[in-house]
């Protein structure tokens, strides 16, 4: 069987796998470099992984595979895995695989020996999914019906929408929508490298909505192969009347359909069942409620990811960290 572990190097998988998670990309292991953790590209001829590594006191580190492995017979990967994540000292290995439920038995037996099923991921369990694989009028017919008058009323009042390199002012308006709706932010640094890292490939595009040449709102929209992802938005206080996060948001939908995606995620919606969602939607506000009763007027397909599958290689360690994990949860 034949391997590859690397180091730093940037290791492209998609040439194998082109439809890879933008989180399996080595553009994304570039730029989580620059903030603490490392990565290591596993792979023989059947799959493939991309882990990150962040280290910890005492040199311990944790181990995380985010929307991996790729290929097929993933148990083929664990014994390699497995020697790096004990000779950095791992107290977890943590792998979500880039699944939706129900999984099948195939796949439940690819963690049969030493992993434990975990239902809190990192990333978002729950998201909608909307296929690009359709003419516009069938897109626009897909959603509510004040969405589509929403937009159209965004574009009759003036309102257009283009590309910019502003990161800056993206960084401005997202400190206002996170002051406005809880929302915890990353620095401007951290925008702004995974614009700088994405970008000149093609594989993100920063677009905002002006009225008069004043931006109302912003989106970073993220592209690999065939999928889409709608990521980061941001908008302004003021002039919210003219509905720009309608226009900008169908706006993103098109650029990605004409650069080649058959698929817009729009990335994070509450945890809850469909049932759940349409019955309390119009009510809550807290956590992914608010942006729920924004993002649903879209239309889509609501699914659920895999849970995680966690490898334990130090108990009691592990259980320090889940109890500090449960505090932050907690405030």
């Amino acid at each position: 069987m034949s391997s590859n572990l690397e180091g730093e190097k940037k290791i492209d998988l998609t040439q194998r796998y082109p439809d890879a998670h933008l989180l399996q990309l080595p553009e994304w292991a570039e730029f989580k470099s620059h903030f603490g953790w490392q990565s290591r590209v596993f792979s023989n001829q059947s799959a493939a992984a991309q882990i990150l590594f962040r280290s910890l006191p005492a040199g311990y580190s944790i181990a995380y595979l985010p929307k991996g492995p790729l290929g097929s017979n993933w148990s083929s990967l664990w014994q390699q895995i497995d020697q790096e994540c004990k000779q950095r000292k791992a107290v977890f290995l943590q792998v979500e695989p880039d699944l939706n439920l129900p999984l099948s038995t195939e796949v439940e037996n690819q963690f049969s020996q030493g992993f434990i099923r975990e239902e809190h991921t990192i990333q978002p369990r729950r998201t909608a999914l909307i296929s690009l694989e359709t003419d516009e009028e069938t897109l626009l017919a897909g959603m509510k019906q004040k969405t589509r008058y929403n937009i159209r009323l965004a574009a009759k009042k003036g309102v257009v929408v283009r590309p910019t390199e502003d990161v800056k002012g993206f960084y401005e308006m997202m400190l206002t929508t996170g002051n406005r709706d809880g929302f915890v932010l990353h620095s401007l640094e951290y925008y702004q490298k995974v614009f700088d890292i994405f970008a000149p490939s093609g594989k993100c595009v920063l677009l905002a909505a002006y009225f008069e040449d004043t931006p109302l709102a912003y989106l970073m929209l993220f592209l690999s192969g065939s999928r889409s992802w709608y990521f980061y938005g941001a908008s302004d206080n003021s002039q919210r009347n003219l509905m720009p996060n309608y226009l900008l948001q169908w706006e993103a939908m098109r650029w990605a359909k004409a650069h080649g995606a058959a698929e817009y995620d729009q990335w994070g919606i509450p945890d809850a069942d469909e049932e759940e969602l349409e019955a309390n939607f119009s009510d809550r506000s807290d956590g992914l409620w608010g942006v729920y009763r924004f993002k649903r007027g879209f239309g889509g397909r609501v699914v659920r990811s895999s849970p995680a599958f966690i490898k334990i290689y130090k108990p009691l360690l592990y259980k320090l960290y889940k109890k500090i994990r449960a505090g932050r949860m907690a405030d």
